[in-house]
């Protein structure tokens, strides 16, 4: 009787989870010991690549181009400084994981209250809804440039990538982090080809790393944008809290004694390099982007600015920047690797999206479902809004169609900046905690100084930009009582993650006394 219970509760769509994170996957990929650096190195590589996806997704994709449309190479700073931030806060929350134990929401979760934990995960469910919507959207609308499917048909398609991550969980872990960085290759050659036919000058895109006065001002104002909205859309777009969570989890895959410091250590250093590395291809990837907003297109010339308008102006010769580009263009290669491109980013986040939804669900509520399940359901919400949006717009112009999916996509991001403190002041807490991670692991002082430095800026930038964001759902002709209404509901938002903040920093830190607390009494047991 007992074994048949045990089975069917094996066969329950929804299960209580409290174990290791992602344990079908934590602690299966072997590592070597007293070998060469690249061979070890390459052991770790993996894990890196599954978060710089999520920074280089089709969300990224018009605020760059558009930042160097409108304001050539001015924010290639931001996206640097998003880059470092980016490495920065992914080494804390790899250290995290392999140091602890937990992932970043088992951590959180166990030294807070069930209704905090509950409010944290409907929060961050929300922001990887999200990203979702910018990942169908942007396999959709490839779906439609390189088979001309019907946007309608196209969105439900997306559903059925469930079916890919069947066969992906089929396979074995290495081998999926080995398909994501062939895709990640994909892009980086197709920008890199297409950059590189466009010459352009090398010496103002190094001068554009440097930050000025200009990269964050208010004025002036170029399509209805200024550099200050640009540079928020580049780094709401570039720093996501779900990557944190995902990058705690995931790096446990790897065999780690953990009674012996050196192994650790060892699986730390390692970590680290491997996700600079991935990161660093994530800069480049934004940065030829940006690059491509400036130099292969006509300043000005890209009037359409959404996934539609940029295949078109890469197939119309009139608004191609030099002969070489106008000659290539003229195959149809360029506008077709454009759309390879923003087909293989949507697949390679719809992984790692999955991932990360499992990863808070088991940490924040203690439930699993089958990684299938766990994306139908999460697809299936987030086409919603995209079919509503599509349906809507059936009777306008083309151009006012693709206007609405791209304000679609750029108001859902709205969610991560409320996401985002959420996940980055805990992760910084617990990482600067001598009783979490010992003498050795805590962050040393620069990285305590730097990681503030980086949490604060970026809170306070994305409640800046948060009025315009809401001010955006209202469209480009919203009236005075409207605006004056969305920064309304902006202001109420803004006390709103300050108050939620100031609950889940309260409870970290008594969480943190109890840990102390018992760690003391264990050693005073000893």
């Amino acid at each position: 009787m007992s074994k048949e219970k045990n089975t069917h509760q094996r066969h329950k769509l929804i299960e209580y989870a409290n174990g290791p994170s992602l344990e079908e996957i934590n602690g299966t990929v072997d590592v070597p010991h007293g070998k060469g650096f690249w061979r070890t190195l390459f052991a770790y590589s993996g894990p890196g690549a599954l978060v710089a996806v999520g920074y280089m997704d089709p969300g990224n994709w018009s605020t760059s181009i558009t930042g160097g449309q409108y304001f050539e190479y001015l924010l290639m700073s931001v996206i640097l400084m998003s880059s470092l931030i980016a490495m920065l806060l992914q080494y804390m929350a790899a250290k995290l994981g392999i140091v602890s134990q937990m992932d970043l929401a088992q951590a959180i979760r166990a030294r807070t209250g069930k209704a905090l934990g509950v409010v944290l995960w409907i929060l961050t469910e929300l922001a990887i809804m999200a990203t979702d919507i910018a990942e169908v959207i942007g396999a959709a609308i490839a779906l439609y440039l390189l088979f001309h499917i019907p946007l309608v048909i196209a969105v439900f398609i997306t559903v059925f990538d469930v079916l890919l991550l069947l066969l992906l969980t089929k396979v074995g872990f290495r081998k999926i982090e080995a398909i994501v960085v062939c895709l990640i290759c994909v892009i980086l050659f197709v920008f890199a080809y297409e950059v590189a036919l466009s010459a352009p000058v090398w010496g103002d895109v190094i001068k554009g790393l440097i930050p000025t006065a200009k990269t964050f001002s208010s004025s002036p104002e170029i399509g209805g944008e200024n550099p200050l909205q640009g540079a928020l859309g580049i780094i709401g777009a570039t720093v996501m809290p779900h990557n944190l969570y995902l990058h705690s989890a995931i790096s446990q895959t790897r065999k780690i004694d953990h009674s012996d410091e050196e192994d650790v250590a060892q699986a730390v250093r390692f970590s680290a390099w491997d996700s600079n590395i991935q990161l660093t291809c994530a800069f480049f990837v934004n940065s030829l982007l940006l690059i491509m907003g400036v130099a292969v297109f006509k300043t000005g010339a890209v009037k359409d600015p959404s996934f539609f308008g940029l295949f078109q102006a890469l197939s119309d010769t009139s608004t191609l920047s030099n002969g070489v580009l106008i000659a290539v263009a003229k195959s149809g290669i360029l506008s077709v690797l454009f759309a390879v491109a923003l087909l293989a980013s949507g697949q390679n986040s719809t992984i790692t999206g999955t991932l990360t939804g499992q990863v808070i669900m088991e940490g924040f509520v203690h439930m699993k479902m089958p990684l299938w399940a766990r994306r139908l359901v999460t697809r299936l919400i987030s086409v919603i809004p995209v079919l509503i949006c599509v349906s809507m717009t059936t009777k306008d112009t083309p151009i006012q169609q693709h206007e609405a999916l791209n304000t679609l996509m750029n108001n859902s991001q709205v969610f991560l900046a409320f996401a985002l403190p959420f996940s980055m002041v805990p992760l910084l807490m617990m990482t600067n905690s001598k009783s979490e991670m010992g003498n050795r692991f805590k962050n040393s002082t620069w990285v305590k100084i730097l990681g503030w430095i980086s949490v604060i800026g970026l809170t306070i930038l994305n409640m800046k930009g948060l009025p315009d964001q809401i001010e955006a759902f209202f469209g480009a002709n919203a009236t005075k009582s409207e605006l004056a209404i969305a920064d309304g509901i902006a202001y109420v938002l803004i006390v709103a993650v300050i108050a939620l903040l100031i609950w889940t920093i309260y409870e970290l830190h008594k969480g943190n006394k109890r840990y102390e607390a018992s760690q003391a009494e264990k050693v005073t047991a000893e």
